[in-house]
């Protein structure tokens, strides 16, 4: 699903260059705030890996504890998706995944940290169709992965490793402790920004909550503890973009269960369908074009946040990959 999830960002890109609703005084807050949860939901067997979550990790997420005293270098770090087996292919169309690394002064041990899916993007873009469920079946969890080692050839080949600042071993434990925390309340990938156009003045109707993300969280955990971060060059962080007229709440599962939605429930899933995993070569075309009819000459997208559907009323130029410039924060 991953592959196909790739090149129909890419073709798409090419082709066109809570049930929470949060509100205040009875006024829809854009943009809709990310849902935590309390705990982290159990994992349905059903949802399967191709390739498995942080298998160098501890697994049960746990950190290892620095001298308070330690000296400890941070390092920025960013890649292509998938480099390890596409090499800079999916870089060209600037699909990157960003992480973070340490290095220890007292021990030389280097670490690595990062936040990804569970399952792999696709699954957490797109749901599944799955046989004796009536709704749309979502394998949607992320996670932050925290490895000993950094492998500079694959962060540096076709990508960034820079040193950007150094922290005490007390912050880092600090620092963990607020991983551990934001790593069991935050779980579900979100890969879209939303936003009404591409302009400067533009309303973001819904954000993402990627490994970008996840890094620009911690940079900014790390300067309210007192640390000093900074980049020599620019940095750039990967956002795909859906750009629609004010979102309509839909409202979440029951929409499969209810007579009077019928239509709808079709409807959205059709529109998923087009999205399906295990395609040929020949269906992943029809199902481009199906795409296209949809979002392009239909102006509808169904988009699903916080565990509720959204129908996003379509305006060019629709969908844009953008490698956009976000200075530290």
């Amino acid at each position: 699903m991953n592959c196909l999830v790739c090149f129909t960002l890419a073709a798409l890109h090419c082709w066109i260059v809570g049930s929470v609703v949060s509100s205040v005084r009875g006024q829809q807050v854009w943009p809709v705030p990310y849902k935590r949860l309390d705990r982290r939901p159990d994992v349905d067997p059903y949802c399967q890996a191709l390739y498995p979550f942080c298998p160098s990790g501890d697994p049960d997420g746990r950190i290892p504890v620095m001298s308070d005293s330690d000296n400890i270098s941070v390092f920025r770090l960013q890649t292509p998706v998938w480099e390890f087996r596409y090499g800079d292919m999916l870089g060209k169309f600037h699909i990157m995944h960003d992480a973070i690394g340490f290095g220890s002064a007292r021990t030389g041990r280097n670490f690595t940290m990062e936040w990804y899916e569970l399952f792999q993007l696709g699954n957490c873009t797109f749901p599944h169709e799955r046989a004796g469920v009536s709704a749309p079946f979502w394998c949607n969890q992320g996670a932050a992965c925290f490895y000993e080692g950094i492998d500079d050839l694959h962060w540096k080949q076709n990508g960034t490793l820079e040193k950007i600042g150094e922290i005490s071993g007390e912050m880092f434990n600090e620092m963990a402790r607020w991983v551990q925390e934001d790593n069991k309340t935050g779980v579900y990938y979100e890969t879209w920004t939303v936003k009404s156009d591409p302009g400067p003045n533009a309303t973001t109707w819904f954000d993402s909550y990627d490994c970008s993300q996840f890094v620009h969280r911690t940079y900014k955990t790390l300067l309210d503890m007192g640390a000093e971060l900074s980049s020599r060059t620019p940095t750039y962080y990967t956002k795909i973009y859906l750009y629609s007229g004010t979102p309509l709440y839909l409202g979440d599962d029951s929409i499969f269960h209810q007579s009077s939605m019928k239509d709808l429930a079709t409807d959205i899933k059709k529109f998923y369908h087009s999205f399906r995993s295990h395609q040929s070569i020949v269906e992943m075309i029809e199902s481009l074009l199906e795409a296209f009819e949809k979002m392009v000459l239909e102006k509808t997208f169904y988009f699903y946040y916080n565990s509720v559907y959204w129908k996003l009323p379509m305006k060019y130029p629709y969908i844009k990959i953008i490698f956009e410039e976000i200075p530290l924060p």
